[in-house]
């Protein structure tokens, strides 16, 4: 509850430069930023092999990098970038992710990045889509599996790859294979 005395007393602190009070506006961090403080280590300590989180500036957790190393797969060998910006409604609603390398990929869009996750999904017809028991951890894992196990050609967000797959492996696999040589070598 605000009352006058306290928010006079906040005046005359800030006036005489002292820090806010414990409690005032200024202090206050937002449910996103405390959920963060916690997830942030929790994704470092459990980061798959693969997989290495760069943060451009250590005071906002919010927005970072993902580079995914897939060491096997038809992806193996390529480095695939990713930014992840964590919305203020976080864990409402998911974070939004952007592939940064371009890549020939049935979930992924070769154009603008786009990525197709089940568990990036607010809502989801099969029920996996995104949850607030969710964490940044699930979903760095659900991007390395990308490149794994998680790969649906029945479902694409990149039609022209999943028919390619479909129809011909081996010129799939020469076609992701000329990508990573060319977009996603280090």
């Amino acid at each position: 509850m605000i009352t006058l005395s306290k928010k006079l007393r906040e005046e005359a602190a800030k006036k005489k430069g002292a820090p806010p009070l414990p409690g005032s506006k200024t202090q206050r961090a937002s449910i996103r930023d405390k959920l963060l403080a916690k997830e942030v280590p929790e994704m470092k300590e459990n980061l798959p092999a693969s997989c290495e989180v760069e943060f451009d500036n250590v005071d906002t957790l919010h927005r970072f990098k993902l580079t995914v190393c897939p060491e096997e797969g038809y992806w193996k060998e390529g480095r695939f970038k990713f930014y992840i910006d964590v919305p203020e409604e976080y864990n409402i609603v998911p974070p939004k992710v952007k592939c940064l390398t371009r890549l020939w990929h049935p979930n992924i869009t070769e154009d603008d990045g786009s990525i197709c996750l089940s568990l990036l999904r607010e809502h989801s017809v099969d029920g996996t889509g995104w949850a607030p028991t969710r964490r940044l951890k699930d979903v760095v894992w659900g991007l390395s599996s990308l490149f794994l196990d998680l790969v649906d050609f029945d479902d694409p967000l990149n039609s022209i790859a999943a028919d390619l797959y479909l129809r011909d492996k081996k010129a799939f696999e020469g076609k992701v294979l000329d990508y990573v040589e060319r977009y996603a070598k280090s």
